[in-house]
């Protein structure tokens, strides 16, 4: 995985690269992925750098805590509580993560299948 420096997601933290912005605080950033997956396909990153899931430690709390709040009520804002919406953590090559940079997967719009795959 790339570190900070040639970090996507920080560069868009940064905004040095352009992204369709939906909510934005002192410690998340949450816009449109570029390849939705769903009607509603936003990803939940925190500003600061952490690799993955995996590289989070006991001090990210907070953070980790955040992108789940922030990701619920963007499903509010979007209109897709009620009818319900998934979130998905890909950790690491094996879990599918293509960035190397932490992120939520809020997608909604549709049923979600099981298992995922």
């Amino acid at each position: 995985m790339p570190n900070e420096a040639d970090c996507l997601f920080c560069g868009i933290v940064a905004g040095r690269i352009p992204a369709e912005v939906v909510h934005q605080d002192d410690r998340v950033l949450a816009f449109r992925d570029i390849d939705p997956k769903a009607p509603v396909h936003v990803l939940v990153i925190p500003k600061r750098h952490v690799t993955s899931l995996a590289d989070a430690k006991p001090g990210d709390d907070a953070v980790l805590g955040a992108l789940l709040l922030t990701a619920a009520e963007i499903a509010r804002a979007e209109g897709v509580a009620e009818a319900g919406y998934r979130t998905v953590v890909n950790t690491r090559d094996d879990g599918g993560q293509t960035v190397g940079h932490l992120h939520v997967h809020l997608l909604a719009g549709r049923a979600m299948r099981w298992p995922p795959g």
